[in-house]
């Protein structure tokens, strides 16, 4: 359970992982089976981090489950894909060294661990213009969990992003979303969802919460039953303050804060800095985030406690982050959400963008971009249309009939209702193009043009302007029953309804620099010895781009894996539970 190491004034172990999101988890449950003492150190009164937020994909090319269902790739086609998207941010060795390990990452887990996976052998790479892009098998995600296994447990396991998930309970990607979107439409998805939700609140009613867990959320429980057979402690609410460090430079612990407040956390084997990034931090934000001049200005969908922890502690050990990646952070389009008490919650607008019958447009009533791209690449062409001065903001707007069916944001498809959100504001309406462009400031001729131009093309099934629904990613986030294109369809009659985006992110990509085994290293190259980072504070190897979905979780992981191989003094590859893919 945690904090059951917190009794003696300083607190002794081998390795200490500063954070619980997946990548933290994953170098503590390698490390402890490895036979180190482990100690995890959690800021946040939960464990899980993003991960636990998040829908949990992992892009691992070559890894055991599509190589079972007959997708096979050499190394090469992968890495020539990477060295495609990266350009000149293209490190081979951390690539390769990610390629190789991925896939003995998933074997170990599997063989070693509580954690299972699902394929995601029919998902797409994000960019199907390139020849080596994927068109599948190179997609995993932990498979769904019953809580009931972790028993009282699974109370100190941060629970699904409440804004995503309807009462409470996670939706996984794939079948479970399509019957919850279809469940007023097909009896078999009606059936669904029925026994879904009858089963969440028997459980919420008997146990507090739903124990069906799925994606992220089902990624951390798996991980956490795992850390718990292998004794691994961990310390929540705890803040991680300060390094220490030996006479050599060596990092050899940390300082605690919070209700450790005062204790030494001594480490032989090092640290690992997996504290989630600088989502929050907003002195580093103003810094590194040109549309955000004050650091405010950019709301990311990430926990609030995700400040930036990590890469302090490794500054403070005389690492360095890097600042020459493409794009500091993992963008995406945000809607503000006000919630009864004042605050505004950061809704990712992820899953309804592709489906047909959407536009997106800024205050000139014009699209800026085809709208079922990445979210990544969306925001990228939002800063681009956004004039110097001007705030990078949009509109997300649909008729009545895609509200309904698809939902809009937070607005939620039939059975619920729009009522409350046109009410506190978050959902703009109304019954014409015109009231509707003068209730959001939005040039109303332009707009009306705009929804024209749309509908021609939707009668055609194109889009002519940006080429929605051409590539594998925009039909697989499609419709399939809207033909011929799952991502167009013309925008029907009044109502219509528009929500306000503005600039977010789901985390950060600039991080302390690393080598290929995750050890930190000092502006001049130097290593800093016992001190590892992985997740969102390691640099991304993306070099801040976003090829494929899970490009964060899926290396960060791997080079958990590998930290603590590193840490152990466990050759890679060189034990009896590796595979040799």
């Amino acid at each position: 359970m945690p904090d059951n190491a917190a009794t003696a004034p300083d607190i002794s172990c081998d390795l200490v992982v500063v954070g619980s999101g997946a990548a933290g988890l994953a170098a503590a449950v390698t490390a402890a089976f490895l036979g180190l003492d482990v100690v995890v150190v959690e800021k946040d009164a939960q464990i899980g981090g993003t991960t636990a937020w998040s829908g949990g994909w992992m892009w691992i090319p070559r890894n055991p489950l599509a190589v079972e269902a007959g997708i096979v790739e050499d190394i090469e086609q992968p890495l020539a894909y990477l060295r495609a998207e990266l350009g000149d941010g293209f490190n081979d060795a951390i690539c390769r060294r990610f390629l190789t390990e991925g896939p003995r990452m998933v074997s170990f887990m599997r063989a070693n661990t509580a954690l299972d996976f699902v394929d995601g052998n029919a998902i797409p790479d994000f960019h199907h213009q390139s020849e080596s892009a994927g068109r599948g098998g190179r997609s995993i995600c932990a498979a769904p969990f019953d809580g009931k296994v972790l028993g009282a447990r699974l109370t100190d396991v941060k629970p699904p992003l409440d804004l995503v998930a309807p009462f409470g309970m996670g939706i996984a990607a794939g079948a479970d979303l399509r019957h919850f979107l279809n469940a007023t439409r097909k009896l078999k998805s009606f059936s669904h969802v029925a026994k879904r939700l009858i089963r969440h609140f028997c459980e919420k009613f008997l146990y507090g919460r739903g124990m069906h867990l799925v994606a992220g959320n089902a990624l951390v429980a798996r991980l956490v039953k795992s850390a718990d057979t292998l004794n691994i402690r961990f310390l929540t609410a705890t803040p991680a303050l300060g390094v220490l460090t030996s006479e050599d430079g060596a990092v050899v612990g940390i300082r605690l804060g919070g209700k450790h407040s005062g204790t030494r956390l001594n480490a032989k084997r090092g640290v690992v800095l997996a504290a989630g990034g600088f989502p929050h931090d907003p002195v580093r934000k103003s810094r590194m985030f040109p549309h955000a001049p004050t650091g405010h200005e950019h709301f990311s969908a990430a926990p609030f406690s995700n400040t930036g922890d990590g890469l302090r502690l490794g500054e403070m050990a005389g690492g360095f982050v890097r600042d020459d990646l493409l794009h500091a952070g993992a963008w995406a389009p945000v809607s503000l959400v006000p919630r009864r008490d004042g605050t505004f919650g950061h809704f990712p607008h992820l899953i309804e963008r592709a489906k047909p019958g959407l536009i997106m447009v800024r205050r000139t009533g014009q699209r800026f971009a085809n709208e079922a791209n990445s979210y990544h690449d969306v925001m990228q062409a939002l800063f681009a249309a956004t004039p110097p001065g001007e705030p990078a903001e949009s509109w997300i707007i649909a008729d009545h009939s895609f509200v309904r069916r698809f939902g809009l944001g937070r607005v939620r498809p039939r059975p619920f209702p729009v009522r409350p959100w046109l009410n506190n504001g978050y959902l703009k309406r109304g019954r014409t193009v015109a009231e509707l462009a003068k209730a959001c400031g939005i040039d109303a001729p332009a707009l009306e043009a705009t929804f024209a131009r749309v509908n021609r093309d939707a009668e055609l099934g194109c889009d002519s302007e940006f080429g929605r629904g051409d590539g594998a990613y925009n039909r697989i986030q499609g419709d399939a029953d809207t033909k011929p294109n799952p991502c167009v369809a013309p925008i029907g009659s009044g109502p219509y309804y528009a929500v306000h985006i503005v600039p977010g992110s789901l985390g950060t990509f600039s991080g302390l620099a690393t080598d290929i085994d995750a050890r930190v290293v000092t502006g001049d190259g130097r290593l800093i010895p016992g001190l590892y980072a992985v997740g969102n504070d390691m640099a991304s190897m993306m070099a801040g781009r976003y090829p494929a979905g899970g490009i964060t979780l899926g290396p960060g992981m791997t080079f958990g894996y590998i930290a603590a191989h590193h840490a152990a003094g466990v050759p890679l590859g060189n034990n009896r539970t590796a595979d040799t893919a």
